[in-house]
């Protein structure tokens, strides 16, 4: 078997749909039938743990086997490379699921990433991470020292081993209705994508939906354990399938999309 394809999920600050992002596309990719492996970095809060762990107690609840991926929390001092062989044996695609904030172990799984996910809300705020804009135009004035640490990281890796890093830039929480923020943040994100070398592609709605999903464990393809769905869970769905194909890991092409 060759190399595992590593997806990396890391953004500095918190409350941007992390987690939950990493979770959804983990399932998803187990679904499509890969060999997934989740490591959550995030000791404190391991809200990616805590997600698996609860859809492992409501598989055991129905009796009734669902797409997981093989999960583990980083211990208490333990080096990472440790951590993911422990997990990763036969893993094709390992998800990993950084701490929102800066932290050296973050640092450390970002060098091993073949995909890297930044989610950000659709906001100035979360755009500041990245980028620093005019007041008063909304012009991209200089990447932040998140992007610098991002595009030096790139440039290590590729020396180190001749791959390159796809980083792409998930703005999630978009809103429905066209406003001037929604196209200000839109434009900026654009020309910080040319500056810096990342994509930006959709990610997940503003929708209680995910937040109620938590505590069994299920995520949107779970659709006979949801119970009756209406048509807001099935635009969430196609939302989640979408997000995947963006991602453009190999074997996730949009015509193997999840039924």
């Amino acid at each position: 078997m060759g190399q595992p394809h590593f997806i990396v999920f890391a953004n500095e600050k918190g409350g941007t749909g992390k987690s939950t992002t990493a979770v959804h596309t983990a399932v998803a990719l187990a679904a499509m039938g890969h060999r997934v492996a989740a490591l959550d970095l995030d000791t404190r809060q391991r809200t990616m743990t805590r997600y698996l762990e609860n859809r492992d107690a409501t598989m055991r609840r129905l009796d009734k086997a669902l797409p997981q991926a093989r999960y583990a929390v980083l211990g208490d001092g333990e080096p990472l490379a440790d951590a993911i062989a422990a997990i990763s044996s036969d893993a094709d695609v390992i998800v990993i699921d950084t701490p929102g904030r800066d932290d050296a172990m973050a640092r450390e799984a970002i060098l091993m990433a073949d995909t890297l996910v930044t989610p950000m809300n659709d906001s100035f705020v979360d755009l500041d991470l990245i980028g620093q804009v005019h007041p008063e135009n909304f012009k991209v004035t200089k990447p932040s020292f998140y992007a610098e640490l991002i595009w030096n990281s790139r440039t290590q890796r590729a020396k180190a081993t001749g791959k390159s890093v796809d980083w792409v830039v998930l703005r999630n929480r978009l809103q429905h209705i066209e406003s001037h923020n929604l196209r200000r943040v839109g434009a900026a994100l654009d020309e910080l994508a040319r500056r810096v070398g990342f994509r930006v592609i959709p990610g997940l709605g503003e929708r209680v939906i995910y937040r109620e999903l938590f505590p069994k464990g299920l995520t949107l393809l779970d659709f006979e354990q949801l119970g009756e769905v209406g048509i807001s869970h099935i635009t969430a769905r196609q939302e989640l399938r979408e997000m995947v194909s963006g991602l453009g890991i190999p074997g996730a092409e949009p015509e193997q999309k999840v039924a």
